[in-house]
């Protein structure tokens, strides 16, 4: 929790929902065990998007399709939304979810490994949500800003892991810490890379808020790994 839990109750309780279907998905999906994004960050959500009216949107992680029919219901209805989940066994369930909220028209899934995808897409989006294996979201990051168009918006959930972002090395648990040096190091690229301009907010489990604002950006990167993709260029090791 990373806001106090009675305020969390008391933010929750001033949600209208999102509709019948939606409400309904929600609770079903709760019920099987299947991650969704918190209330808090649904109600942000529809905020930004009434806010920047995106009309090309790319998804990572689609799940059930929850988040992706959630943006359909909020946005024009020429907006179109692309969305990559590699689960198999969530694949149909969320084709399903998309006819059932006639959504299905404005909705593309694509089957695959997300960052193999990624590479074989063209085109620009006014916006992409990161919402799929938080350890990847640094190996994602390079693909997502040759897709983000200059000025788009990328929206990463999940970035404060419940708290341990904060935390020493040592006190995340060992199966964790890999995942949590990734987050680290994501947040700092995306706070330290000029042409980035990235807002990081307490909202559910941590959102980061990048706006692109050049064509060409300099990754900047602490970590040993690099990152190459057209127009994005790793400097390597920072002191």
């Amino acid at each position: 929790m990373i806001i106090q839990e009675r305020m969390a109750v008391y933010l929750n309780s001033l949600d209208r929902g999102n509709g019948s279907f939606l409400d309904g998905l929600e609770q079903e999906a709760l019920a099987d065990g299947v991650p969704l994004i918190r209330q808090s960050m649904q109600s942000f959500l529809k905020t930004l998007l009434a806010i920047h009216r995106p009309k090309r949107i790319l998804e990572v992680g689609t799940a059930v399709g929850f988040s992706a029919i959630l943006m359909a219901q909020n946005t024009d209805a020429d907006c179109e939304i692309t969305t990559i989940e590699k689960y198999e066994k969530r694949i149909p369930q969320a084709r399903k979810n998309f006819a059932a909220s006639g959504m299905e028209g404005r909705i593309t899934l694509i089957e695959g490994d997300a960052l193999e995808v990624m590479k074989e897409l063209s085109g620009t989006y006014d916006m992409i949500f990161m919402d799929a294996a938080k350890g990847q979201y640094i190996h994602f990051l390079p693909e997502a800003l040759r897709l983000l168009r200059t000025g788009g918006v990328l929206v990463s959930d999940n970035v404060l892991q419940d708290g341990d972002i904060i935390e020493s090395h040592y006190a995340v648990e060992r199966r964790n810490r890999t995942i949590y040096k990734r987050m680290r190091e994501y947040l700092y690229v995306l706070k330290h890379t000029e042409g980035l301009l990235t807002s990081i907010l307490p909202v559910g489990d941590g959102a980061a808020v990048t706006v692109k604002q050049a064509e060409e950006i300099r990754f900047e990167s602490r970590g040993k790994e690099t990152y190459e993709t057209p127009g994005i260029i790793d400097t390597g090791e920072q002191p």
